[in-house]
């Protein structure tokens, strides 16, 4: 009886039932409706380009917060974690952690940007995203609240999440310039300074993110990347911004070093310990 009641309190806290195969089978589904929905988004499949859709509001030099085009190569290295995510998780019967459904509504709300540039409305992208980021957020939040049990899972799961969550908090930033030069907001007199202040505050959480999570490089790689981008899109091209790329390679290099900082006190933390 005990082992029964334990077992049904384990299946309570973990969503899942006697058979993950519902789980199993919405996540594979919805990466495959992902990565269709990636497909229309670079033109495989007929579909206007991002960066041309929504009358260029999303491409290189459309804002001084657009990182350069060089950039969103990451999605690349994103979809193949969410692949092999995808693939994982047939074998994580548990799901311990509790972040497949997580990574299942991401996979949708990452379609459904896609479609809401494509239909050229920037506002309603905005609201995608930043429930994108909240998802995102949420996932990485779990995932610190248990440790992985193989090394396999560390890459698949908290590494894909984290590069997933480092990359959309700088897109999320990007898209709400976009939408906002859309609607005739420019940054004012001084558009340079308003851009700074948006990269101060991208250092703040990125740092946050670095010391919550305790050093966890993924997130910090894909933030830093979108950043560096950033200022180097903004140190040549069309969109020419000297200002700007200083803030945004400052506000890199800030997150970088707290992530290392916050990297090595977690390692060392256990020694301390042992020594007081």
């Amino acid at each position: 009886m005990t082992g029964q009641g334990t077992t049904v309190r384990r299946s309570a806290v973990t969503g899942e039932g006697r058979s993950p195969l519902v789980r199993q089978v919405a996540v594979t589904l919805t990466f495959v409706v992902c990565i269709i929905g990636s497909l229309i988004g670079v033109g495989v499949f007929g579909g206007t380009r991002v960066a041309e859709a929504a009358d260029g509001l999303l491409s290189a030099d459309a804002t001084l917060l657009a990182p350069a085009t060089e950039a969103f190569s990451v999605w690349s290295v994103i979809y193949a974690g969410l692949g092999l995510y995808t693939v994982w998780q047939w074998w994580d019967r548990t799901d311990e952690r509790r972040i497949a459904w997580l990574v299942a509504a991401s996979l949708v709300l990452n379609a459904a940007w896609i479609l809401a540039v494509q239909a050229g409305i920037v506002a309603l992208s905005v609201v995608v995203i930043l429930a994108l980021l909240v998802v995102l957020a949420v996932a990485f939040a779990r995932l610190l609240g248990g440790r992985p049990r193989s090394r396999v899972e560390a890459v698949v799961a908290d590494g894909t999440v984290g590069i997933y969550l480092g990359w959309v908090s700088v897109a999320t930033c990007a898209n709400i310039a976009a939408a906002l030069y859309g609607a005739g907001f420019t940054g004012g007199s001084r558009p340079e300074l308003w851009a700074v202040g948006v990269l101060a505050v991208v250092a703040v959480i990125g740092s946050a993110v670095a010391v919550i999570g305790r050093g966890r490089i993924a997130p910090a790689l894909t933030t830093v990347w979108g950043l560096s981008w950033i200022a180097i899109g903004r140190g040549t091209g069309d969109a020419e911004a000297t200002t700007t790329a200083v803030a945004a390679a400052v506000a890199a290099a800030i997150i970088a070093v707290v992530t290392v900082a916050s990297r090595v006190r977690a390692l060392t933390a256990p020694r301390r310990q042992e020594t007081t």
